[in-house]
């Protein structure tokens, strides 16, 4: 028998194309050129753990947007889990955003 190994980098890349159509409703950039999303994990069991933070602890949509980043991921096909961890440390900042989004707000 021979062992299939999982493309991660494809599956990574699939969830970052679902990424990339979740918003931050204050900011009309979405959440990965925005800098929010720190890491991808995926183990072999298709499992995914997204590490992610918010632009402020008192973001309106602390509640709802990890939510949305899980399910989201969830409804990928070659995805059995996700789970969103959200952190502060380190803190979000300007310079963790793209040149995209930083175009795109103005901000070059």
């Amino acid at each position: 028998m021979s062992e299939t190994t999982i493309d991660t980098n494809a599956l990574g890349e699939k969830i970052v194309n679902v990424l990339k159509t979740i918003y931050d409703p204050e900011i009309p950039v979405d959440i990965y050129e925005l800098g929010l999303i720190y890491d991808v994990f995926v183990n072999e069991d298709y499992d995914v753990k997204i590490l992610m933070t918010l632009t402020t602890p008192n973001c309106p949509v602390a509640e709802t947007l990890p939510l949305e980043v899980e399910e989201k991921v969830k409804s990928l096909d070659d995805v059995k889990s996700a789970e969103v961890e959200i952190t502060f440390d380190p803190p979000w900042s300007q310079d963790l955003m793209s040149e995209e989004a930083k175009l795109e707000l103005g901000m070059l």
